[in-house]
Order: C-alpha cells, then sequence, then structure tokens
C-alpha cells in the first residue's frame, strides 16, 4: 500500500527499549499471512492475565487514541530478535508512520520493506512532539512523504530525512519482489547481453 501523506491522531509511547516481542509476543507468531496480528499488538501492555480485559494504564484503546495512525516512540524502538512480525502487527492495526529518536537497524529495515514509514528525528525534537500531545486532548499530526516534512496540531514543523530509494517504494507502494517484476525486462535483456559477450556460464 502506497504512503504519501498521512494525517491523524496520534498515539505516544514515552518508553526506550520497546523490543519486537513486547509490540507481538512470540506465541502469537504462529501463521505466516500478514493480517490478524493487529489484535496482539503491545499485547502485555493492553490486556489483564486473562487476555481480554484492558488495562487502564496503557491507553491505546481508549477513544483519545483509536484509529491513531502516528505512533511517537523513544531510542531504540523495534530492538530485540529479528521479526517481521512486528511491523506488520502494527500495520495491521492501523499504524502508518512510527516516529522514534532512534530504531533499531533490523526493525527499521523491516518496516520500509512492508510499507511503514519510519521516521527517526533528534531527541529534542521528539520530546517537543511528546510536550505538545501531553498539552491537548486530541494531537493530531499531519506527515508528507513527498515533502519530507511533519506538521502536528499545535503548530511545530518539522523536516526529515530517507533514502531515495525507499521513499520511491513507499510512495508507489512496491516491495522487492515488484520492483524485480517492474525491471524484468531489463533483467532480462542484460542476461541476453551477458550471454553474448561470453560472461555468461
Amino acid at each position: 500500500m502506497a504512503i504519501n501523506h498521512v494525517k491523524g491522531k496520534v498515539f505516544p509511547l514515552r518508553r526506550d527499549n520497546v523490543d519486537t516481542d513486547q509490540i507481538i509476543p512470540k506465541q502469537f507468531l504462529k501463521r505466516i499471512e500478514r493480517k490478524g496480528f493487529g489484535q496482539y499488538l503491545f499485547y502485555h501492555w493492553r490486556f489483564e492475565d486473562d487476555g481480554k480485559s484492558l488495562r487502564e494504564d496503557f491507553l491505546l484503546d481508549t477513544p483519545q487514541y483509536q484509529d491513531a495512525e502516528v505512533l511517537l516512540g523513544g531510542k531504540n524502538f523495534g530492538c530485540g530478535s529479528s521479526r517481521e512480525h512486528a511491523p506488520w502487527a502494527l500495520q495491521d492495526y492501523g499504524f502508518k508512520v512510527i516516529i522514534a529518536k532512534s530504531f533499531a537497524d533490523i526493525f527499521y529495515n523491516n518496516c520500509l520493506k512492508n510499507g511503514i514509514l519510519p521516521i527517526q528525528l533528534e531527541e529534542k525534537t521528539v520530546d517537543a512532539l511528546l510536550r505538545n500531545e501531553s498539552h491537548v486532548d486530541l494531537y493530531k499530526m499531519e506527515v508528507s512523504l513527498e515533502h519530507q516534512t511533519i506538521c502536528d496540531s499545535e503548530g511545530l514543523h518539522v523536516s526529515f530525512e530517507i533514502d531515495p530509494y525507499w521513499k520511491t517504494m513507499l510512495l508507489k507502494g512496491l516491495d522487492e519482489i515488484d520492483l524485480t517484476l517492474h525491471y524484468g525486462k531489463d533483467i532480462e535483456e542484460y542476461e541476453k547481453n551477458y550471454e553474448v559477450s561470453g560472461l555468461g556460464i
């Protein structure tokens, strides 16, 4: 799914070192399809021990944050074991953008490969966004991938960096398989020329 312009609610996760097992616990990784993981997102934080009752101290499911499309996190977001199920769960729940002070490298790349926009900002900038969120009952944010800008409902404007390759992939809604298929004819032509030149096997 292509990402260009995201405008909506923001869920603040004021925690550092959020690991992939906290994002999606290992007992829910038994299937390989990408859909259906959102219900288990942040499972141990959202639910009581019975697995059904919502915890009152984790606000993701409250009306204030329901349907949030932007997650605002801390340092080293997505650390721990490598599992694509983590971005799958975030995406299936409805998140399109993850903003953090820093990311675990593998998680960052898994987000890009699976159609989520991860944005790393300076610590002071994320702190400013978190402060703004705490001042209002309904905090919203507008993220433009095309222009690489973030504007929040309190008037803060921020720019961000992203690799041009991944920017194009997200804007067009492509994954690596789509890209290979897109350039299939070019690849075939290259292989033919490679064989004709005598370099082929």
